[in-house]
């Protein structure tokens, strides 16, 4: 399942699911011109239009729906989580090694602040669904040896949020946690909460690297593939929601 989703996701969404409708329009124009042409147009277009950052922040907007944690609220709960976001497979830079990804390293570079501020324990949760390293191994590592904080719980089997969220309450309930701060990007962090709240705990939302802050006019009209990659995750999250519901 945990495949199969990753597959029908890579079909819909930027860039290949604009490519294939433009694909679909060329084989088309053979048949019927000026449909195809239509097709293969609109396809380009909305390519085109979802790499523009305005829009890439407008659908940020959208789904960053959950402000900052504050320090009454971390005062109240029991642990921090850390949910992984990607890893970096074979660093050279690293003797080779897989490490965290950027993704990752941004929710773990919040988490070890939050972690300082509070004293509070920290589970890190990522597994390896591609193969390679656990990530939570490598986040452990991370946070220990550059940010100088302590892992007390890494659950290294998980391959999504679902499962992150499932494998890691046994770990956490073991210990009486019930109450957590949950750290992710603030585009994930809604559909990320509601999975552990099914797990049975307290979340409070702790998200961070919020998108589309600070761009200048001319940032904002000038396609990238920063804002591809945007949009991209954008409606991967919206899909989750609606899967969720």
């Amino acid at each position: 399942m945990f495949f199969l989703k990753k597959i029908l996701a890579s079909l819909i969404l930027p860039p290949l699911g604009p490519l294939l409708l433009a694909f679909a329009g060329i084989w088309l124009a053979g048949r019927r011109p000026r449909a195809g042409r239509i097709l293969a147009a609109l396809a380009c277009g909305l390519l085109l239009l979802l790499s523009e950052p305005w829009l890439a922040d407008r659908l940020m907007d959208a789904i960053e729906d959950l402000a900052p944690i504050t320090p009454a609220q971390l005062s109240a709960v029991q642990a921090i989580v850390i949910l992984g976001g990607g890893s970096y497979h074979q660093a050279p830079e690293y003797g080779g090694d897989d490490t965290v990804g950027k993704a990752t390293l941004e929710r773990l570079r919040y988490g070890a602040r939050l972690a300082r501020q509070s004293g509070l324990p920290v589970l890190v949760t990522g597994g390896a669904p591609f193969g390679g390293r656990p990530e939570a191994d490598a986040m452990q590592e991370t946070l220990e040896r550059e940010f100088q904080v302590a892992v007390l719980w890494t659950e290294t089997q998980s391959r999504d949020t679902a499962e992150n969220a499932t494998l890691s309450a046994p770990l956490l309930q073991a210990a009486g946690v019930t109450r957590i701060a949950l750290v992710t990007h603030a585009f994930h962090m809604a559909r990320a909460k509601g999975l552990f709240e099914g797990a049975g705990f307290e979340v409070t939302p702790a998200p961070t690297a919020f998108s589309g802050r600070g761009r200048s006019a001319l940032e904002s009209i000038l396609p990238s593939t920063d804002a591809l990659s945007q949009s991209y995750w954008a409606l991967h999250e919206t899909l989750g929601r609606m899967a969720a519901r």
